[in-house]
């Protein structure tokens, strides 16, 4: 029983955290464990969410799951050949000790970076997290798992198809902002000069800002489920 209850604290102190945001002082005055031992619980919770989870909500993409994916971005948001809209997010930590400027931000903040490719629905297809805040997510994304990845072309990727309604094949892409280089696989918008004066590539940034907001609208989703995204993580990175 003595287990048992135990087991029940640890998990529901370790949701708490993750749902609430609450400090770990305020968790532990909740359950009576001490400020250390909630901090331990946390970690030992999310790890296992991690090792229970992770291969069955994100598994590696197959072929078939790529071609999925690019048809609900072109049912929903009317973009075809899309693999994905990728951006980070900055999670804003207490400073470092002893870090420098490393997690300092443009935004004038500290943070570390929650890199994430999202689908058509607001799912994560993958992660990468832990970058210095400092850092471009254009940098990141390049030094990343997936951008290497990408680069390397081993990620299942189809080959070209028919765009809807012509005869030209394209490739399957990756969306993203201005942050993000353009690659065979890597599709940003024109810059604000480029489409000035041109209506067809006006319409082209219209269509590609609807595919990219996914992954906005996801982190958006993110943070309200789990409200420790809108305070500052005073743990160590």
């Amino acid at each position: 029983m003595h287990s048992c209850h135990r087991f029940c604290v640890t998990t529901v102190a370790g949701i708490r955290f993750l749902a609430t945001g609450d400090s770990f002082r305020t968790i532990g005055f909740s359950y009576r464990p001490g400020h250390s031992t909630v901090c331990n619980i946390v970690k030992e919770v999310c790890d296992a969410i991690i090792q229970k989870t992770l291969r069955t909500l994100m598994p590696t993409p197959t072929e078939d799951d790529w071609k999925r994916i690019a048809n609900e971005f072109w049912t929903i948001w009317n973009f075809p050949n899309c693999l994905g809209a990728l951006d980070g997010k900055h999670v804003v930590i207490q400073t470092p000790t002893n870090s420098g400027s490393q997690f300092f931000n443009y935004k004038k903040t500290f943070s570390i970076v929650l890199l994430a490719l999202v689908d058509a629905q607001y799912n994560f297809i993958t992660v990468d997290i832990g970058s210095y805040g400092k850092n471009s997510d254009g940098g990141i994304f390049a030094h990343s798992t997936l951008g290497r990845a990408l680069e390397q072309n081993n990620l299942n990727i189809p080959y070209p198809v028919e765009l809807p309604g012509t005869n030209q094949k394209a490739n399957f892409v990756i969306v993203g902002n201005e942050a993000f280089p353009l690659k065979p696989n890597l599709l940003r918008p024109y810059s604000s000069p480029q489409q000035r004066d041109d209506t067809t590539k006006k319409i082209f940034n219209y269509r590609l800002s609807r595919a990219r907001r996914c992954s906005e609208n996801a982190f958006d989703i993110l943070a309200q489920k789990f409200q420790f995204y809108n305070r500052r993580l005073k743990s160590a990175p």
